[in-house]
């Protein structure tokens, strides 16, 4: 487990959520998959199979990336290993406006 999940393995305060998002949205390879992924599952849960259909993406990459949200505690998962629905943790659901924020910013930034 790296620091980042450490750090959020308990109530985390705002900053370091932002801290959290930041680095899984924009600091690292991979972040606008993630970023698909957690707009998707706001709307509505689904299982790795439903969520790569739904964004023309690979089954094993999505897979990989849910691991990540869920090491982060960002993603809940529900049901067994096999066709399990993923939810918004309720952390993530309480900063869903910072990571749109971040989100947006992170864009500008690529296009500037």
């Amino acid at each position: 487990m790296n620091e980042i999940s450490r750090c959020s393995a308990t109530a985390v305060p705002a900053k370091t959520s932002e801290r959290l998002l930041w680095w899984v949205i924009a600091g690292t390879r991979g972040g606008a998959t993630r970023a698909r992924i957690i707009s998707l599952l706001k709307e509505h849960p689904s299982n790795a199979s439903q969520i790569a259909d739904q964004l023309g993406l690979d089954y094993k990459t999505i897979r990989h990336h849910i691991e990540v949200l869920e090491e982060n505690r960002l993603l809940v998962r529900v049901g067994g290993k096999y066709a399990a629905a993923y939810f918004l943790s309720s952390e993530l659901e309480s900063n869903y406006g910072v990571f749109k924020d971040i989100l947006n910013r992170s864009r500008k930034t690529k296009t500037d």
